[in-house]
Parts: C-alpha cells; sequence; structure tokens
C-alpha cells in the first residue's frame, strides 16, 4: 500500500507564504500523477494543483501566479509552495496520488488520500 503524509501547514499572515509537501511511502512504485486539493468550512473540496509524472502541472484560476507545485521523485515528495496568501486560502490540504498507467492492478488501488494539514491566513 501507499502512504501519503502532508507536512507544512500552519498559520501565517496575509501576504505570507508557506510550503506544504507531500511525502509518499510503502509501494510509491504505484502512484504517478498528484494533486493538492483544499476543502474550507462549508465549501466543496477544491483541486488546488496538479503534478504528472513528468512535471507537468496545472493550477486553478485562483492560485495561479501565487502557488507553485513541484516533486522531487528521489525523496517521494511534493511540494506546493504558496505564496502572497490570502483569507480565502485557508482551508485543510490535502495531497492525492492517482495510480501509475501499467501499475498492478492487484496491487494498487486507483489512487490514495493523505490526511490532510490545515493552513490557516490571518488577516
Amino acid at each position: 500500500q501507499v502512504q501519503l503524509v502532508e507536512f507544512g501547514g500552519g498559520l501565517v499572515q496575509v501576504g505570507g507564504s508557506l510550503r506544504l509537501s507531500c511525502v509518499a511511502s510503502g509501494d510509491t512504485i504505484c502512484i504517478s500523477r498528484v494533486h493538492w486539493y483544499r476543502q474550507a468550512p462549508g465549501k466543496q473540496r477544491e483541486l488546488v494543483a496538479t503534478i504528472s509524472g513528468d512535471s507537468r502541472t496545472y493550477y486553478t484560476g485562483s492560485v495561479k501566479g501565487r502557488f507553485t507545485i513541484s516533486r522531487n521523485d528521489a525523496r517521494h515528495t511534493v511540494y506546493l509552495q504558496m505564496d502572497s496568501l490570502n483569507p480565502e486560502d485557508t482551508a485543510v490540504y490535502v495531497c492525492n496520488a492517482d495510480r501509475a498507467d501499467g501499475a498492478d492492478l492487484t496491487k494498487c488501488r486507483p489512487d490514495y488520500w493523505g490526511q490532510g494539514t490545515q493552513v490557516t491566513v490571518s488577516s
């Protein structure tokens, strides 16, 4: 199995920065594309950013130019650098990894989720 653990959340002031880490362990060969989602109280979960196995990236409109997703496969880690934070970025941030193409279907689940890390931006 694959375990995903997020690090780096916390309390930051408006305009500040945080770097989140999503660390994978276990059968990491099972996963490839990784997403960061967030969910604020009373709101639906929102896809924030995605990075493919070959490091192509996607960002939702509200974070373009402020957030950067990257990966270090040697460390089995995906990062989300968040700059120019504002109160609307306050949420629980969760990483999600898709099963890799060609992965062993008997061993690898369709996707995996972490537990999340709280990000709070104070005004």
